[in-house]
């Protein structure tokens, strides 16, 4: 009968110790589990006097009975407090909550966009996989043509690409639309460019497109000028270089001055008559102009940012100077 008070006494102090879960684990193992004191305990009964044994096995199952309905409590309050503990404190102030904004380059595109809206252009949109007859040949450049080799496109299949402009959005207007035509088309293109501080496989770019009777390339030059001066101020100046592209004849690259410094747009020029033949428009009636202009390029000129692959790293440091 001693070993059975000692066993409860030995419990009871070590249970008032008790403060988590690991601490109620071993007090379990110790007194309860398969190989516990009162386990081992029970295992004393053969060796007993036999005039006692009854009394010391009475003893133990109501010493079992006892420390079981303790442990079972001790449990619930344990594991109530770790509840407690977990729960929020309602009365703590919130924590600030930051509204987000939107990424330099949609401010950009928005700004493009109202600004050729407030010309008179339409703003148009189309698919960004597009067929190889839309993304060249439509736009004078068949499959033999060099120029292909200068865009380093990214081919889902032999006919199917990202498209690397976003020029084929004119060619389906032009197919669905008779001149006049005034429209811009704003989108993402893709190209396998290696990665450095002026070039991404991935850039936004905006193409535009006027069709219609009489139009010449002074028009092209007052539309660009008059965009330079709405985007970047009355002090910006454009100048255009001669250059080749497929679908425009005469062609040219133009470049906008401002922070002190020339940054390439992208280029322009006249619609070719080739052009116009594959989308059933009279190249000897109407005359038109295309440009177009990477709007991560004019986010770098306007914002003064020298490395393109800021935009797409996410960073919120960088992120909240806009």
């Amino acid at each position: 009968m001693e070993k059975i008070e000692k066993i409860k006494q030995a419990y009871f102090r070590l249970a008032e110790e008790v403060n988590n879960s690991e601490q109620l684990e071993q007090l379990r193992i110790e007194f309860l589990g398969r190989k516990g004191r009162v386990t081992e305990a029970f295992a004393m009964i053969k060796d007993v006097a036999p005039d006692i044994r009854p009394k010391f096995g009475a003893g133990l199952n109501q010493l079992k009975k006892e420390l079981e309905q303790h442990f079972k409590k001790l449990k619930e309050e344990v594991e109530g407090q770790a509840a407690d503990q977990k729960a929020p404190d309602v009365t703590m102030p919130g924590r600030p909550v930051f509204a987000g904004n939107r990424h330099p380059l949609l401010k950009i595109a928005d700004e493009i966009k109202n600004i050729f809206h407030s010309f008179g252009f339409t703003i148009e949109d189309g698919p960004e996989i597009e067929t190889d007859y839309y993304n060249f040949e439509a736009l004078n450049i068949p499959k033999s043509h060099p120029a292909r080799a200068m865009q380093d496109t990214l081919y889902i299949s032999g006919d199917v690409v990202l498209r690397t402009h976003t020029s084929p959005v004119q060619i389906r207007v032009m197919e669905e639309r008779k001149p006049p035509i005034r429209m811009i088309a704003p989108g993402r293109v893709y190209r396998r460019d290696t990665p450095d501080a002026t070039h991404s496989p991935f850039f936004h770019q905006v193409e535009g497109l006027v069709v219609g009777e009489s139009v010449t390339f002074a028009d092209l030059k007052g539309v660009i000028q008059a965009f330079a001066h709405r985007m970047f101020g009355k002090d910006a100046r454009v100048r255009f270089r001669p250059s080749f592209f497929p679908f425009t004849e005469p062609s040219a690259e133009y470049d906008v001055w401002f922070n002190g410094r020339w940054m390439e747009i992208s280029g322009a020029g006249m619609v070719h008559p080739n052009v116009f033949r594959s989308v059933g428009i009279d190249p000897e009636k109407y005359s038109g102009y295309a440009f177009g202009m990477g709007i991560d390029r004019v986010a770098m000129l306007k914002y003064d940012i020298r490395d393109i692959r800021l935009f797409f790293e996410n960073d919120v440091r960088f992120l909240r100077q806009f």
